[in-house]
């Protein structure tokens, strides 16, 4: 058993203060700089409140957790983040001191210095420079504990309440109820629409009101009674300072209101004692921390292995009062016998941090199902990225399915599972949302479906591998073979021509293909890393790839490419080795596929260089978002040697282990010893793993549960580890549906055209495809696809593909549009993105309008530019009205242009102008608007047509993207 002492550690970049327990290893610093987004500050495992200091002030990437590292000033100490999320929300009752007499002009933003910075599991301190004062914070569950020394103090002490801090403010009240006790509430929208927040502040010694502010403007001075005051509120509170020239304050949260925080102060929290209030929160923390205990005398990795853990019980956080009571997603009061949740990044945890729950703490993920199950009940469908009790519908697929399957094949079972595979099924059949009506008719979402079209075809189908399984445990065999037969639907995207995952338009692949390419139709990925997002069918992926060899090869190629991505900037890719991110989750699998060939040392070694390289002991630590605990739960899994590819198959792969010896104390009571024999720093791979004296290949749940001693036997020589047993058990079970047919492939050169197209057809899994040219229903009697062929007018290609046991694939369909104008030229002077081409230079005159929905490609967009493009109708033609259509998505750097202007010519030469349309939608409107520019002229005789349109320049300064340059948006010119 390792032994720990009391020791002080001091790095450069903060001080660490160590306890006793492994809560002494945690450094609340890491992530806190480069692209972590985590905070240093104070809260206890799973905790309501985070109390911690707010460095930013804007809803900026790198602010997204309310400070950074790279920071020297301090706005104050909120008690409500974010850990390691990409968008800004929270930063709620910001507390600032005071040394003077309170300024409502003044902006009281504090310098600091890191030498004078301390954070250790449950406690945070500092010194503010300009008001000379010490402080000191801690939290229980519901409550944060202020303590604050004013070192070179005079009668102007007092303490500031903001509750206009960050985030929109739609309402907000503070009352006083006496001489030492505040409340009220924060009613705030950002990435949860509609955040409501209740809070009881106690004083150590009597304060007396010396100003409320509301909207810039002083609405009270020297208030000493009771009285509300609502609206956007800034307060300041004067006391007289004690000998210690101290004062300490306690602030409580609830959901619920101004009762329910006061119930949980008198519960958490009713004693002045800060000291023990702060050594309870370490006790806390050891003790969660202690549910794996390692050895080791690297103290770096030790460190990072604890705050990695550390990270991964900062959230989920728990949302009711102590009396159960909590507001729900339908914005009502409900109750719990248990404990509710909150912030669920569903499409980042469902990867590892899930998993590991389902290993170190059975009973909070069992919490998290009841949850999704109130949530359900509440809303109508399971959560998808879940926020205060709000669904913030950000990111893709519907991930609770996979907890909840994952979970309840583990035996994790104490919630009713015939209602849980009600809310799965509901949330993967709600059609009008997320394209899933598309996904259900066709098999798969095309670009003119949906945007992040692959990513989501992808995720679906294995969301619906979760729900097949869970519906099979439960003996409901109609639903496990639907979405058994759903979860091959990956298989629609996949090309065996080029062996990638691709987006497909109009039933066919789209031309030119670049797999190393970041655009719409991927999920912060290309091409690259999620082609091998089928975690649930390995052995399928291997035969579409061509087989053992040819996979290896496509691995082999997928870590060595050139790690330089094309297309859009996409802030979440780093951690490159190859096309392989590990600094986004897609790609968090893929080192363990080694597995699943006759190199499985290439596991053990990339396993070993990611956890070396991508997680250090500094601020800058992690190399990517921490995205509430999964980046942390990918490096404590494959510390422990083992990792799972696929939630909802109990089984783990194997890898070589972190430490020489780790301890998993299991909540069953067993313990699972896990042992590194010749461990050393050159000995990284696998000779032999052997559980309780039996050679293994693959680790169940069953197994680990059970406890005993997992013996990995190192060596420094590659190879000597060979799963050849791997394809005759495990995974194999999710291979279904082994008749399953892909959609067929439509391929033509472009499906808008001016006198014909040239149509070829191919299945993956089938030589026979019939189809029709009427839109009507294909079957044995339509048309047999033998050769390629030609259309010339406008057609509605239906198709399927079938096998000699008329199993048979989803319906496609294909449109094909001949040009209204099909003497129409166009030439354009700017220079579109090939991200946003609307389908090539005649995309804007075809006669099609681009959907508001602008990432589904009918778009062309132009950065940092101003549009110009002219058209020759190839004769004189008379001309009474121009017009063109335009796209403003202010958050995506898409503005209107300011005017746009429409010219005349019979030459080509020489332009006369005939029209100019400003501009009159604001830059601040939020909602995607689609404007056309239209302007009738005297009727005239016209050969050629000039439209111009003024780029909006930079964005402005209120802007996440101040500075940078706007995109024109533009899809369809026009003319009468």
């Amino acid at each position: 058993m390792k032994k720990y002492i009391v020791i002080i550690v001091l790095f450069s970049f903060g001080r660490i203060i160590a306890q006793p327990g492994p809560a002494n290893s945690v450094n609340p610093f890491i992530g806190t700089g480069g692209h972590g987004h985590t905070f240093p500050g104070a809260t206890v495992p799973f905790g309501m409140v985070q109390l911690s200091p707010d460095t930013r002030n804007d809803a900026s990437w790198d602010g997204s957790g309310g400070y950074h590292y790279d920071d020297t000033t301090i706005y104050g100490f909120s008690h409500t983040h974010l850990s390691g999320t990409g968008i800004s929300d929270y930063g709620d009752i910001l507390i600032q001191p005071l040394n003077e007499k309170f300024d409502p002009l003044k902006k009281y933003v504090y310098h600091f210095s890191h030498a004078k910075e301390t954070a250790i599991a449950g406690y945070y301190s500092v010194t503010l420079n300009e008001p000379k004062v010490n402080v000191e914070l801690t939290a229980t569950e519901r409550t944060g504990y202020h303590s604050y020394t004013f070192t070179q103090a005079n009668d102007s002490a007092g303490i500031l309440i903001d509750l206009k801090h960050r985030d929109k403010v739609i309402d907000a009240q503070l009352y006083m109820i006496d001489s030492r006790h505040l409340a009220g509430f924060r009613r705030s929208s950002a990435w949860a629409k509609d955040q409501l927040l209740y809070f009881y502040i106690e004083f150590s010694q009597d304060i007396t009101m010396e100003k409320i502010i509301f909207d810039s403007l002083v609405i009270v001075e020297g208030q000493k009674k009771q009285q509300a005051w609502s609206g956007n509120i800034l307060a300041s509170v004067r006391f007289k300072l004690s000998k210690e020239k101290n004062i300490q304050l306690k602030v409580a949260l609830s959901s619920v209101s101004v009762d329910g925080a006061v119930g949980n102060m008198k519960k958490e929290n009713s004693k002045w004692d800060f000291s023990l209030v702060k050594q309870n929160a370490i006790s806390k923390w050891n003790h969660e921390l202690n549910k794996i205990e390692i050895v080791t005398d690297d103290k770096d990795a030790e460190q990072v292995f604890y705050t990695a853990l550390y990270h991964c019980m900062v959230v989920p956080n728990i949302y009711n009062d102590v009396d159960g009571r909590y507001r729900g997603r339908d914005r009502k009061i409900h109750k719990t016998a248990t404990n509710y949740y909150t912030v669920f990044s569903l499409w980042d945890t469902f990867r590892a941090w899930h998993p590991l729950m389902t290993i170190i703490d059975q009973q909070r993920t069992q919490d998290y199902i009841r949850t999704f199950l109130a949530q359900y009940e509440q809303a109508g469908l399971l959560p998808v990225w879940e926020l205060s009790s709000n669904e913030t519908e950000c990111m893709i697929g519907y991930h609770s399915v996979s907890v909840i399957a994952d979970a309840y094949l583990k035996g994790i079972n104490k919630f009713d599972a015939p209602y849980a595979l009600k809310a799965m099924i509901k949330s993967a059949t709600s059609k009008n949302r997320y394209g899933l009506d598309a996904f259900m008719d066709h098999g798969y979402l095309d670009v003119l479906d949906e945007s992040e079209s692959v990513s989501k075809t992808l995720e679906y189908s294995y969301d619906d591998f979760c729900i097949s399984k869970m519906a099979e445990k439960l003996g409901d065999q109609n639903n496990a073979q639907i979405f058994g037969k759903r979860s091959n639907n990956w298989k629609n995207v996949f090309d065996p021509n080029t062996k990638f995952v691709r987006p497909r338009r109009n039933g066919g692949f789209i031309e030119p293909f670049d797999p190393r390419e970041v655009s719409n139709n991927y999920t912060e990925a290309n091409g690259w890393q999620y082609t091998f997002f089928v975690p649930q069918d390995i052995y399928g992926l291997k035969k579409m790839m061509g087989g053992e060899d040819a996979f290896k090869a496509k691995l082999d190629l997928l870590f060595s490419e050139n790690s330089q991505t094309t297309g859009r900037e996409q802030a979440d890719i780093t951690g490159l080795i190859g096309q392989y991110a590990h600094g986004n989750e897609p790609s968090h699998h893929m080192a363990y596929l080694y597995n699943f060939t006759s190199e499985p040392w290439k596991t053990e070694e990339l396993v070993n260089k990611i956890r070396k390289e991508f997680y250090k002991n500094s601020p800058d630590g992690l190399i990517g978002n921490e995205d509430c605990g999964q980046m942390s739960a990918w490096l404590v899994m494959s510390a422990l040697g083992f990792y799972q590819l696929s939630p909802g198959i109990p089984e783990y792969e194997l890898t070589s282990p972190m430490f020489k010896e780790v301890i998993l104390h299991l909540e069953n009571g067993n313990s699972l010893r896990i042992l590194g024999e010749r461990f050393g720093d050159k000995n990284i791979f696998i000779a032999d793993v052997k559980l309780n004296g039996n050679s293994i290949n693959a680790l169940s749940q069953e197994e680990l549960m059970q406890g005993g001693d997992l013996k990995f036997d190192l060596t420094s020589e590659k190879g000597n580890w060979v799963h050849s047993s791997k394809d005759s058990t495990r995974l194999k079970e999710s291979v279904i549906n082994s008749t399953y047919i892909s959609s067929p492939a439509i391929y033509f050169p472009n499906d808008n055209f001016r006198d014909s197209t040239i149509v070829t057809m191919s299945c993956a899994s089938s030589q026979k495809i019939f189809f029709t040219l009427d839109g009507s229903l294909p079957d044995t009697k339509s048309l047999l696809y033998k050769n390629p062929f030609a259309i010339k007018e406008n057609k509605t290609l239906t198709a399927i593909a079938m096998d000699n046991s008329d199993n048979k694939s989803n319906l496609i369909r294909s449109y094909f549009h001949k040009f209204a104008h099909p003497e129409w030229k166009i030439s354009i002077a700017s220079k579109y993105s090939r991200q946003y081409s609307a389908g090539g230079d005649e995309g804007i005159i075809d006669g099609l309008k681009g959907d508001e929905e602008w990432r589904k490609g009918g778009w062309q967009g132009y950065q940092d530019q101003d549009f110009e493009a002219t058209i020759d109708f190839g004769s004189l033609k008379t001309i009474h009205e121009v017009a063109a259509d335009f796209l403003q998505d202010t958050r995506a750097w898409i503005l209107m242009p300011k005017y746009v202007t429409f010219e005349i010519s019979n030459d080509g030469i020489t332009f006369k102008e005939v029209a100019k349309v400003v501009n009159d939608v604001p830059d601040t409107l939020m909602e995607n608007k689609v404007k056309l520019f239209k302007q009738s002229i005297t009727e005239t005789t016209a050969r050629y047509l000039k439209v111009k349109a003024k780029n909006y320049g930079a964005l402005p300064s209120w802007h996440l993207g101040a500075g940078y340059p706007a995109y024109i948006f533009i899809d369809e010119i026009i003319v009468e």
